[in-house]
């Protein structure tokens, strides 16, 4: 459950910084078997996208790619079945490509990028993985040219505003750093408020859970800052609804369709598979202003089955 959380934050985050750059292919899936990329993306061609700060992150998504992000260290099967994931893409452009009557050069092949948040010195030989930190940074290893793959080891790189947005995908003290310091940037950086509220709802999803591990325990301290940051931003706006409803609540919270979204996956971790009854309570809490559905979701982590309809019915 824990990597299941972690992967779905994981697309969500790099979707969020990544989308200015290009196109994301959401769920793609590849023939060989079912497997599924976690995210694919392809550049835009537009100039503007250099003047977005992401540093590392972006001269990554300079050319076509694969991102695999990983929540633990992954093992040598687990980073050939990515490697084994990449070809099969490949061979899925080179038949289509075939198909169309048009020439697709190797560089125009997507390039792998396994992001682990730590990297051994045993996985460093097993894989002849080599780093090239005058062109890149140290913590980025590259395996033989025509693999095409390289491995971010996100604890080894240095720590400064270029590796930001990887750091935050870490562990421990790296990640608990970088979401510090993704909590402290100034307000008109683009990323900076729709990553809060991701990074908050990654710390609800979580809270909502019973028994948790001592892994899952560290990650809702390390997002604490962010989950507190957006919490005061949802008390901030509650006070201006009367005069920022329109827009500024479209902009804050998506559309109807994504709130309603949010608030099942919320109830579903809180109370398992909603039944008729719950499925019910999810278009009201929707419909409640956002001071009272702001509260309300603040406050789900306490409330049981029964307690939350009544309290609904008060309402």
């Amino acid at each position: 459950m824990t990597r299941q959380i972690h992967d779905q934050f994981a697309k969500e985050y790099l979707e969020e910084l990544l989308a200015p750059l290009g196109t994301i292919r959401k769920s793609k899936k590849v023939k060989s078997e079912v497997q599924e990329i976690d995210v694919w993306f392809e550049p835009a061609s537009s100039p503007s996208r250099n003047k977005l700060p992401l540093g590392l992150l972006g001269k990554m998504a300079a050319t076509s790619c694969l991102f695999e992000p990983f929540r633990n260290s992954p093992s040598e099967i687990e980073i050939r079945s990515c490697i084994s994931k990449l070809y099969a893409v490949h061979n899925d452009l080179l038949r289509k490509a075939k198909r169309s009557n048009k020439a697709l050069t190797a560089a125009e092949l997507p390039v792998l990028w396994i992001l682990t948040p730590t990297f051994s010195a045993r996985m460093i030989q097993g894989f002849r993985a080599d780093s090239d930190e005058s062109n890149w940074l140290k913590g980025v290893y590259f395996l033989a040219d025509f693999l095409k793959t390289a491995i971010v080891a996100i604890h080894q790189l240095p720590v400064n505003e270029d590796t930001l947005w990887l750091r935050v995908l870490g562990k421990g003290g790296t990640q608990k750093r970088a979401v510090e310091e993704l909590v402290e940037l100034p307000q008109p950086n683009p990323f900076r408020e729709n990553l809060l509220e991701i990074l908050a709802n990654w710390r609800k999803n979580l809270e909502l859970r019973d028994n948790l591990s001592v892994e899952e325990q560290e990650v809702i301290m390390n997002l604490s800052p962010a989950y507190l940051k957006q919490r005061k931003d949802w008390k901030e706006e509650g006070k201006q609804e009367g005069r920022q409803e329109g827009r500024q609540e479209g902009r804050q919270e998506g559309t109807l369709e994504e709130r309603y979204s949010m608030i099942a996956s919320l109830l579903e971790g809180r109370f398992g598979t909603l039944d008729s009854e719950l499925s019910a309570l999810v278009e009201r809490i929707a419909q409640l202003p956002i001071s009272e559905r702001t509260e309300l979701i603040l406050s789900l982590a306490n409330l049981s089955r029964s307690s939350l309809l009544e309290r609904l019915r008060d309402n």
